[in-house]
């Protein structure tokens, strides 16, 4: 493997990684604090809004970032073409 690709692919590896490592905290750690949440807001309890609102905003926001960040690392990769005569 060529090195400009191993940098490619270690730097998705790593965008990968964090980009789970924000989907696990959003997908659990409300979950696991929440006893800690229960005041109201709006009549509901805070871990429902967290769990109905928040973390879907937070799985897009993961989808949008990675999406973005792609094509960012796709675009300096390419390797424009070979002319042809």
């Amino acid at each position: 493997m060529t090195e400009p690709a191993g940098d490619y692919w270690r730097r998705t590896r790593r965008l990968t990684g964090w980009l789970l490592l924000a989907w696990g905290v959003t997908a659990f750690l409300p979950v696991f604090f929440a006893r800690e949440l229960s005041f109201e807001l709006f009549g509901w309890p805070l871990a429902y809004w967290w769990a109905s609102q928040g973390a879907l905003l937070a799985f897009c926001a993961i989808v949008i970032v990675y999406a973005w960040r792609m094509r960012r690392l796709d675009e300096a990769a390419r390797v424009s073409p070979p002319e042809t005569r």
